[in-house]
């Protein structure tokens, strides 16, 4: 199983999201803090998911975070978040 697959599976386990985008970034960070060769370092999250309403940016954040803890302590060195409440930023998603 790729990490791709990983964050996948345990975000929509963690929020059972109505969107969840995810894009393996590392190739732009070759030769930067956290780069591997093979990738799967740095990823682009975008979930949409009802857990978020009513929440800030950053606790949202923090709940993806801890949904991955697991990763981010190991393998994953940055994630870029966008993470909406059904019925926010309804435009297309940005770049994933």
């Amino acid at each position: 199983m790729t990490m791709q697959d990983t964050i996948r599976d345990k975000l929509t386990q963690a929020f059972v999201p109505i969107r969840l985008a995810i894009e393996d970034d590392s190739h732009r960070h070759a030769g930067h803090a956290g780069a591997r060769p093979g990738g799967e370092t740095h990823f682009r999250v975008e979930i949409v998911a009802a857990a978020f309403a009513g929440r800030s940016r950053v606790e949202r954040q923090r709940m993806v975070y801890a949904a991955l803890a697991a990763e981010l302590a190991d393998s994953v060195h940055a994630l870029q978040l966008r993470t909406l409440a059904p019925g926010e930023g309804e435009q297309a998603p940005r770049g994933l």
